[in-house]
């Protein structure tokens, strides 16, 4: 539908041909949806609005329009339309830097089309393979090209053979000439630190202290956002009790094991606090780097005897991490609660959060985690990801190299 008006950028992903018509041609769908067609016009309209939003950056409308296409796909039972549209919501998550729910759509697709629409997988598996060779798994991605490939050679259709082979001759130019993409760099990171300390005893914090020094130090240079304890914040105490109902909520019910804790998404409650709080303008006047409002969030929750131990998050959360504290508990006449811990070039860092308190740093070049949970205590936490309006500052170069 929008097709021809829509290409490829050098790192595969979809941008306008020319901007002005592809928004000229957007408006024009809106319109006739506005006319209020059948439900499969309805669905066809929705899922290229959604395309169309995304190729121009908008990826809060491109979110809305497709989870609408998605809906009506799902409803109609569509199985071609559900793949498809779940694969273009993981495109539209993966451009705004939410990884994880990104895998979520494209693993849900390829699960899909491999039991009932096999004509779609080898459409599954190369969008799969673009979001693996993002995330810095170029030998995973090379697995899932490779086999698109295979499938699109036996259909014979020229131009998806060509497409599979640009994305595999990318992923060749990433392995030879040993770039390594920032997710992976990240990873490398995370099992040096967790090799050289740990959160679990703090007895081994000091054990290699000076070579962990000596590491972040070069990290120290590259790190937009410097750790920062905000506790003169004035969050609404309403809108925080209403999250920290919302996080004990769908943790319990849809949380997933992450890193040692439960993880799970965001819904209204933090969807109301993020419309009425300016985050966006707390994180800039506490660190000085200009960010757009969030694009992503996490509820997070630690129990008795849980740990997070030193790590580096996926770029893609973004280049400011603001942590709130929702809810938490303790047993009375207990020595030390557990803290969150950073890794700076001056040593360790703790922070310990109160309800309604917060903390923001640099996720991505920042090592962090929380120390162990003693008896009776729990903590409940929103984790919030903040992308950087100057888009150069997205970008990470010239990364130092993960110690020896």
């Amino acid at each position: 539908m929008l097709q021809h008006l829509i290409r490829q950028d050098e790192n595969l992903r979809m941008v306008p041909i020319d901007r002005a018509e592809l928004t000229t041609a957007l408006n024009g769908l809106r319109e006739e949806l506005a006319t209020g067609p059948d439900p499969d016009r309805v669905r066809v309209l929705t899922r290229w609005i959604g395309i169309a939003q995304m190729s121009l950056g908008d990826y809060d409308e491109a979110h809305a329009f497709l989870r609408w296409s998605l809906e009506l796909a799902i409803t109609s039972g569509n199985v071609r339309a559900i793949v498809a549209t779940e694969l273009n919501f993981g495109d539209a998550h993966r451009y705004a830097g939410d990884i994880e729910t990104a895998e979520t759509f494209y693993r849900s697709a390829m699960d899909t089309a491999r039991g009932q629409c096999p004509e779609l997988l080898d459409f599954a598996l190369q969008h799969f393979g673009k979001h693996l060779m993002e995330r810095g798994d170029l030998t995973g991605a090379r697995t899932h090209l490779q086999e698109a490939l295979r499938l699109r050679i036996t259909k014979g259709n020229t131009e998806l053979v060509e497409s599979t082979q640009a994305a595999l001759d990318r992923v060749d130019a990433l392995v030879g000439n040993a770039v390594v993409a920032p997710d992976e760099w990240s990873r490398e990171w995370t099992t040096w630190l967790q090799a050289h300390t740990t959160v679990s005893d703090p007895t081994r914090w000091h054990d290699d202290l000076t070579a962990v020094r000596g590491a972040v130090q070069s990290l120290a240079v590259h790190q937009r956002v410097q750790p920062r304890h905000l506790w003169d914040q004035p969050f609404p105490t309403e809108l925080v009790a209403a999250m920290a109902a919302e996080a004990e909520q769908v943790l319990a019910a849809d949380g997933y094991r992450h890193n040692g804790k439960r993880n799970a998404a965001v819904g209204d409650a933090a969807n109301r606090f993020a419309a009425r709080v300016d985050l966006a303008a707390i994180v800039a006047r506490s660190t000085g780097l200009d960010v757009e409002q969030p694009h992503t969030g996490v509820y997070i929750g630690y129990t008795e005897g849980q740990f997070l131990d030193f790590h580096m998050d996926d770029a893609g959360f973004g280049e400011a991490n603001l942590i709130i504290c929702l809810a938490r508990t303790r047993r009375a006449g207990t020595a030390k609660a557990s803290t969150t811990v950073f890794i700076s070039a001056a040593g360790y860092l703790e922070c310990d959060l109160d309800t309604g308190c917060g903390v923001v740093f640099d996720g991505a070049l920042t090592p962090h985690g929380r120390t162990r949970l003693g008896v009776g205590e729990s903590v409940t936490l929103i984790s919030l990801g903040f992308r950087a309006r100057d888009r150069e500052r997205r970008v990470l170069a010239n990364l130092p190299p993960v110690p020896a």
